[in-house]
């Protein structure tokens, strides 16, 4: 007998309809439901490709013992963080505020009133390794708002109150900051960049595409030919050769998995986000234009065809993910994380001819044992499988099997074929199909700039098609929403479905512009300014609550995974007062750059993305004109050249024109 939650679209939320656990969706429905029966609620969130999620729904929440515990004693809320990122946000912020640290699958028990008494992360079912095992936690807060209700919700209303008062806090800046932040971000990045492996930090390492383009725009700000544009270059180009390189690096499908567990960017998080696609196909065409490297050009066409191969919904626009976990043979009856993804040297020789196996095996790193670090896999879920990465270079091979480099480079890609071909065979990972406005305005912002930078017409047309499906189905006129599956989600959109939206209608004007992108995205903005802008916080706002009121007043700046909503508004805005002639954006721009000063000062690190927008501020847009007839020799010119300041603009005239500010000039 299916829950509650069989009624709604989220794929995470249908994982769990067959759960014994009594699930209801967020609602005030649910909460009514706490209050009448006087019960706490167990909220928990996740996502659909999540593999901690998988692990304590199939430790705890198809466990009929547990199940009838939190039955007995809560109200059982299930909500999916990429539909409802404001609810998540807010919990996420009581979790880190009491825990130190955050991560899904997100466990927080609420008051009626939808205040937070606990919260943690993944939960084992019983106590291990020193930790409290999820049934004791469960029965401990069921006593104590038996025995002791009257201080759990005082506790409750004082950690809702810290949380509200904290919440998106800026200690905005007098004025805009000084050059000297600029200098004080490379600083920050020399200090933690990895000269062995590449990337900032130690393990676990993640992509954040937003510190390596913001890098490359540094680059040509300080020039190339002075130490710090050559430093911000080196830097933003070594990590993306390592991550290339790396395990990260899908070698057979293309596209990148979420983050490297290590420092050597080789044992990936499997699980593969549209977001990541998308910002990586920016940072890899960026990276070909300032080294000339065509490898780099090479890998973001490959993500691109991953995007269109394998993430493309059958109406245009793009899923979400693809999950980590999966069967490692049609009949086994439990799913290993990286199973499709992974090799065992057996099934390559199996597969390929033995000089084909050879060389593809010393090509990406094959052993016969598994190549996975025994601190990469602590669970063992790795043992004899090899995870690919680009051991050794073409030249290498050449030497070692006494082969032309053009040789290697065709039996490795016959290689490829076979291999692809054969995985395809295995059982998929599950695909989280829904479809995300926001993620999907970043993909559509990358394949429209792929379509520019490679001249090619499939990508801008994939790109339009994707945005049509954006306007036909999650747009109503005045309304964003957040999702689509089978149909419109209830949610309505947040401000980083808006802004996100609006960056790739400015990059589909540039190849579409008979498409009416940009009238829609001038639209959007409007509606970002008259729905989520807060006089109050300076910038774009999120604001959960139930029939009550507003729990929180969310701020967005912190530029990880996904940019922050209010840093590529700033660059959006900027934009947009160029292309459309309205300076009133580019005040606006001023605000969120005036909040966000203090930030930049202080740790321009987490918000690399405004430092960015600055940098577009202080040294302005350069419009490009392009005419219909353009010269083919200036136009591949142009795009072999990196502008991260630049719009395109195709219109009327002979010769392509470039104008910052007021000075225009012909482009030769």
């Amino acid at each position: 007998m299916p829950n509650a939650l069989i009624h709604e679209t989220s794929p995470y939320l249908l994982q769990h309809a067959h759960n014994p656990v009594d699930w209801l969706p967020w609602g005030e429905a649910a909460f009514e439901r706490a209050r009448s029966e006087d019960k706490l609620v167990f909220l928990s969130i996740g996502y659909s490709t999540c593999h901690w999620c998988h692990v304590m729904e199939r430790e705890s929440f198809e466990n009929e013992r547990v199940a009838e515990v939190i039955n007995h004693h809560f109200i059982n809320i299930k909500v999916d963080r990429e539909e409802r990122p404001d609810i998540d946000a807010t919990y996420m912020a009581y979790v880190q505020a009491t825990t130190g640290h955050g991560g899904w699958p997100m466990s927080v028990w609420l008051t009626p009133d939808a205040h937070p008494v606990f919260g943690g992360t993944y939960l084992p079912p019983e106590d291990r390794h020193g930790r409290a095992g999820f049934t004791r936690v469960c029965h401990e807060l069921a006593r104590l708002w038996r025995d002791d209700k009257l201080q759990i919700l005082h506790a409750a209303a004082r950690a809702m109150s810290h949380l509200q008062n904290e919440a998106g806090q800026l200690t905005a800046g007098t004025g805009l900051p000084g050059n000297r932040v600029f200098g004080d971000f490379l600083d920050r990045c020399e200090t933690m960049f990895d000269p062995q492996q590449g990337g900032f930090g130690g393990a676990p390492k993640f992509p954040r595409p937003v510190v390596v383009r913001t890098l490359m725009q540094l680059s040509e700000r300080f020039r190339l030919d002075a130490t710090e544009g050559a430093m911000a270059r080196d830097m933003s180009v070594a990590t993306l050769r390592a991550m290339a390189a790396g395990g990260m690096h899908d070698h057979l499908g293309g596209g990148f998995h979420r983050y490297s567990v290590d420092r050597y960017w080789h044992v990936p998080h499997y699980e593969k986000m549209l977001y990541d696609q998308a910002q990586l196909v920016m940072a890899y065409l960026d990276a070909w234009q300032i080294s000339g490297d065509a490898g780099f050009r090479e890998v973001a066409a490959g993500i691109c065809s991953y995007l269109l191969g394998s993430m493309r919904d059958s109406g245009g626009a793009f899923h979400a993910a693809e999950d980590a976990d999966s069967l490692p043979t049609p009949d086994a009856e439990e799913k290993r994380e990286g199973a499709f993804w992974t090799w065992s040297a057996e099934e390559i020789m199996s597969l390929l001819e033995p000089r084909d196996a050879a060389i593809f095996c010393a090509a990406y790193g094959v052993e016969a044992d598994g190549n996975a670090r025994p601190e990469s896999d602590p669970h063992g879920e790795l043992e004899g499988q090899n995870t690919l990465f680009r051991a050794k270079t073409d030249d290498e091979l050449a030497a070692m099997f006494d082969c032309p480099e053009e040789g290697i480079r065709e039996r490795l890609e016959f290689a490829r074929i076979i291999l692809l071909k054969n995985r395809a065979k295995r059982p998929p990972p599950h695909r989280d199909d829904k479809i995300v406005t926001a993620w999907n305005g970043l993909a559509i912002g990358a394949l429209a700039h792929g379509a520019w930078v490679l001249d090619r017409a499939d990508l801008a047309e994939a790109a339009s098609e994707a945005a049509d499906f954006i306007k036909r189905e999650l747009w109503d006129g005045r309304r964003l929403f957040r999702s689509h599956r089978g149909h419109r989600g209830r949610a309505e959109g947040f401000p980083a479905d808006y802004v996100f939206l609006i960056s790739g209608l400015i990059e589909l004007n540039a190849v579409r512009p008979d498409g009416g992108w940009l009238d829609w995205a001038a639209q959007l903005q409007q509606q970002l300014d008259a729905g989520f802008w807060d006089d109050s916080k300076s910038g774009y706002v999120m604001r959960p609550g139930l029939a009550g009121g507003t729990l929180m007043v969310i701020r967005e700046d912190y530029d990880g995974a996904e940019p922050s909503p209010n840093h590529l508004a700033a660059e959006n805005l900027l934009k947009l007062a160029v292309l459309l002639d309205h300076p009133q954006h580019a005040a606006r721009a001023e605000e969120l750059l005036l909040a966000g000063a203090r930030m930049l000062e202080n740790q321009a690190f987490a918000c690399p993305l405004l430092l960015a927008a600055l940098d577009l501020h202080e040294r302005g847009v350069m419009k490009f004109q392009i005419p219909a007839d353009a010269d083919a020799g200036v136009m591949e010119k142009l795009r072999q050249l990196h502008f991260p300041r630049a719009v395109f603009v195709p219109g009327a005239g002979n010769d392509v024109i470039v104008c910052e500010g007021v000075s225009c000039r012909r482009f030769e």
